[in-house]
């Protein structure tokens, strides 16, 4: 038969159904289509999904939003990849009905419109099963024998009798899209979670003395503490001894001068192998059992790119960049250079044992419990390998998540995101003002990213100090805090925010006395701290479902561009939270804050109560409302929607 239908415009199609859009496991994945036909003749379409691989499709029908729009829904409750597609077929029942209803309200003859009735309930009697052929065949007959058009009419539009003859249409003109399109559905940490970042060395008590990996686990009930749920640790493997970097990123490292992580291998191993210093591989499954116990997972770094000590530099020289007198070039980002590192060449006509290397590496990593990996600066390796690669594992170990520490171009970072990495640095780093936040957040949540690209808010990293935090110290610690805790489900800290430490080197983006080239020993509880805000937030996002969504943002109008203020709801609509938040961390700010009466759960002019989930504090709000803020005492108000008056 001629195919009438055509479907066109899906959503979510991560460019047009070339990458698998994302969701998490418990997820209302809601696709929509421009489905039509030719003609005038009513259509039925219909979603269908299932996991990979599976053979039977789930369907549900699609609603029709109007103008050929239609809309499905369906949950994934497993932890795979998926796929789904749309069909859609000429409803003749749906087309007669209409015709017939109409008739039988102008009061003309239907007596063949009643034998075209009866037809169609013989014919799908005739595809359908036992128990709903009989039902089918007795309306053909009630159909024929009704005293009058009314009373045929009534036989006929009975809600069962549509679900019968949808069961058992022809679908002589089905048409279904092809090829279907992919879905991941990771575990709910792949979008939900606090992230902390510590280098195992620098959780001693000694002053230049490396604490071990058991000695570290001294420091997770701190963490847990404060309610992290991953705790990512930059390479833990051996570190190279040739041109070693001092302090402060020193070309020449003075004696006991650890060097940088990143700088990975010596004869002591590469990167399937511990850093004697901090212990042994059995000391490292430890470390991740004991992270375990609390409920928390370990985060391990991935980098590319091997110190000249590495066994590599001997073994397989055809794996990094050579100069034309046969030395290996070493890594540079003009006018830095790394005289400490190689950067393998994955053009090397010995490419396809490199790349393999490389992903045995990973997998020595997941056979010692690590299921999270931070990949170092993933955009200066190609596109290619990272798709094969995760791809690949994700397959076998559908549980793991991958972030990209990707500050780079815009389009790169999508891109990454698109072939298979779970979640992304970002740049909310940089953004501070009203209007950048605003804007930032809307291309996170509204532009089609949201189907693919899943933001952690990192407040610092090792390599960024920026420039808010240098000059607000602790207050914009706080704010700063407050805003990537409750923007984004997902989100992080490096070990040391929480104390305020914000000095850098002069004129840089960088930590003076960076931790990347020194040991650092800390008193976790030196007064001042914000380790108490930290541990609330974490509570408040554990405990309010509008902060496990990033789409559900919605920004809220000021009089004053120093004060951003958002609301964030459950799907459910059962959680209701609005969010003030200072942007100045040197003087006080106020505004007054205006809610639709419909966020808050009233009609125009109603009242209802809020809670500060930061201090407890109870106010009735309204349409209006007057808001103070102050840096360091009172950084933002986190207000829960409690009783309606």
């Amino acid at each position: 038969m001629t195919p009438h239908i055509l479907i066109e415009a899906i959503t979510p199609a991560v460019d047009g159904g070339q990458y698998p859009a994302k969701a998490v496991v418990g997820d209302l994945c809601t696709v929509e289509a421009d489905v039509f036909r030719d003609g005038h003749d009513a259509i039925f379409v219909q979603l269908c999904w299932r996991q990979a691989g599976s053979r039977a499709w789930n369907t549900t029908p699609m609603t029709h939003l109007g103008n050929d729009r239609w809309q499905g829904s369906f949950r994934p409750d497993e932890n795979a990849r998926y796929e789904y597609t749309i069909e859609g077929w000429t409803d003749h029942f749906a087309t007669w009905l209409d015709g017939f209803t109409k008739k039988v309200q102008a009061k003309v003859n239907v007596s063949t419109e009643r034998v075209e009735g009866e037809l169609l309930f013989e014919h799908a009697a005739a595809r359908a099963k036992a128990r709903s052929q009989t039902a089918l065949r007795t309306a053909a007959a009630n159909l024929r024998k009704a005293k009058d058009s009314e009373a045929a009419l009534s036989v006929v539009s009975e809600p069962k009798m549509r679900e019968l003859m949808h069961a058992n249409a022809a679908r002589e003109d089905l048409v279904s899209h092809e090829p279907p399109l992919g879905l991941i559905v990771d575990r709910p940490l792949a979008r939900f979670g606090a992230w902390y970042e510590m280098f195992p060395r620098s959780q001693g008590r000694t002053p230049g003395k490396a604490a071990t990996l058991r000695e570290a686990e001294a420091r997770l009930p701190d963490v847990a503490a404060m309610g992290f749920d991953v705790v990512y640790l930059p390479p833990v493997h051996p570190i190279g001894l040739a041109h070693r970097k001092g302090r402060n990123n020193a070309l020449r490292a003075a004696p006991g001068d650890p060097g940088s992580p990143w700088a990975i291998g010596n004869k002591g191993g590469g990167h399937d192998a511990v850093d004697p210093g901090l212990g042994t591989i059995k000391d490292f499954e430890h470390f991740v059992g004991a992270c375990h116990d609390l409920n928390m997972e370990v985060a391990l770094d991935y980098a590319i790119q091997c110190s000249p000590d590495h066994p590599w530099a001997k073994q397989h020289p055809e794996w990094f960049y050579q100069r034309p007198d046969g030395s290996i070039k070493y890594a540079e980002n003009p006018p830095k250079k790394y005289e400490d590192v190689y950067f393998v060449n994955f053009d090397t006509p010995d490419k396809e044992p490199l790349w393999h290397a490389l992903k045995e590496i990973l997998e020595f990593w997941i056979d010692h419990g690590v299921k999270i990996f931070r990949v170092d600066n993933p955009h200066t390796k190609p596109f290619r390998f990272w798709q094969w690669v995760i791809e690949d594992l994700k397959a076998k170990h559908p549980e793991l998540i991958f972030l990209a520490e990707a500050f780079t171009r815009p389009k790169v970072m999508k891109a990454l995101a698109k072939l298979g990495f779970t979640q992304s640095y970002t740049y909310f780093t940089w953004r501070n003002t009203q209007q950048e936040l605003v804007e930032y957040m809307t291309e996170l949540s509204r532009s089609g990213m949201q189907q693919y690209f899943q933001p952690n808010f990192f407040t610092n990293t090792p390599d960024i100090l920026p420039e808010i935090l240098q000059q607000g110290g602790m207050p914009a610690c706080k704010m700063r805090a407050v805003l990537a805790a409750t923007l984004s489900p997902t989100y992080g800290i490096y070990s040391g925010f929480e104390l305020g430490e914000h000095e850098p080197l002069p004129g840089r983006e960088e930590y003076k006395d960076s931790e990347k080239y020194e040991i650092k020993v800390r008193d976790w509880n030196a007064a001042g701290n914000i380790k108490p805000l930290i541990t609330r937030l974490n509570t408040i996002r554990k405990e309010n479902p509008a902060l496990h969504q990033l789409t559900n943002v919605e920004f809220l109008p000021t009089d004053n561009d120093k004060i951003l203020f958002f609301a964030k709801r459950s799907e459910d609509g059962q959680n209701t939270l609005l969010i003030a938040v200072s942007l100045d961390p040197f003087w006080p700010q106020q505004t007054t804050a205006w809610v639709p009466p419909h966020l808050a759960g009233v009609g125009p002019g109603g009242r209802y109560e809020v809670r500060d989930l930061l201090s407890g504090e109870i106010y009735t709000w309204s349409e209006h409302n007057y808001i103070r803020l102050m840096p360091g005492d009172k950084p933002a108000h986190i207000l829960r929607v409690e009783r309606r008056f």
